[in-house]
């Protein structure tokens, strides 16, 4: 199966900013398991952010989000520290370094994003790479990148009827499986794909935790999923946004235990 990378959208979404004519990524829906779980991810994310504290202090939980987005992410990469020695800065090892640099600077780029992505995905690069590529690399994808990074620009620019979170599956299988710049892919892929869950609507307050959903199912499974999605076909691709959901769900689950741990103090 090949993704049509064109419109994506979310819990709002966003018909006005599609081009007439049939939703392209409306198909995905109709995959095995993908509708139901796309509505069990969008169910958890949602009592997440009606938790109590989301009123006033919500920016806590994502600043404890981020900080553990960014070890989860490093993680599936191999390099896992205890998030005690992440607090007390007992690290050195430059894939976490460049998911902390990713995830510090997420934020910046949520303006930016649905207008600009491929800028957006350079800086997360630089952010990710800088002391693990060539200077002349940072930020640069292949050549050979260039067809379908355009398709998936389509995608993040447009809107689209389907779940944000299956947008943002997309988003993060796209790069995931493309892998355009040759280092810290991963890293750039799982930010770009929280980033869409921000943007368009699924995850506004940026207070969920879905790097973690990923390391709580195993880095081979994740591993396996991408491959599936890389492959094309119906049960690989829709393997993939079933796992996303999945991902999701206990992201959000994180999320909540992080607010719960707030109010207790």
């Amino acid at each position: 199966m090949t993704i049509p990378l064109r419109p994506g959208a979310g819990r709002a979404a966003r018909p006005a900013a599609r081009a007439p004519g049939p939703d392209p990524l409306a198909p995905l829906l109709d995959l095995p398991g993908v509708r139901d779980a796309a509505e069990s991810a969008r169910a958890a994310v949602d009592r997440l952010l009606a938790h109590r504290l989301m009123r006033n202090r919500s920016a806590e939980v994502s600043t404890e989000s981020a900080l553990r987005g960014a070890r989860a992410s490093a993680a599936l990469e191999g390099v896992d520290v205890p998030l005690a020695d992440l607090r007390a800065g007992a690290f050195d090892h430059p894939v976490l370094q460049g998911s902390l640099r990713v995830s510090a600077g997420l934020g910046a780029t949520v303006e930016t994003w649905e207008r600009a992505p491929g800028q957006v995905l350079a800086r997360l690069h630089v952010l990710a790479a800088t002391d693990l590529a060539d200077r002349e690399a940072l930020g640069r994808p292949a050549a050979g990148a260039g067809p379908r990074l355009t398709g998936l620009f389509s995608l993040v620019t447009a809107g689209s009827t389907v779940p944000a979170v299956l947008v943002a599956a997309v988003v993060h299988g796209e790069l995931a499986a493309l892998a355009p710049f040759g280092t810290q892919d991963g890293v750039v892929a799982r930010a770009a794909g929280r980033l869409t869950g921000i943007t368009r609507g699924l995850d506004p307050k940026a207070v969920s935790v879905p790097e973690v959903g990923f390391v709580e199912l195993g880095a081979p499974a994740y591993a396996a999923a991408v491959e599936g999605y890389r492959s094309g076909g119906p049960d690989g691709v829709a393997g993939w946004l079933v796992h996303c959901c999945r991902a999701t769900e206990l992201g959000a689950a994180e999320g909540l235990a992080i607010a719960e741990s707030l109010l207790r103090g």
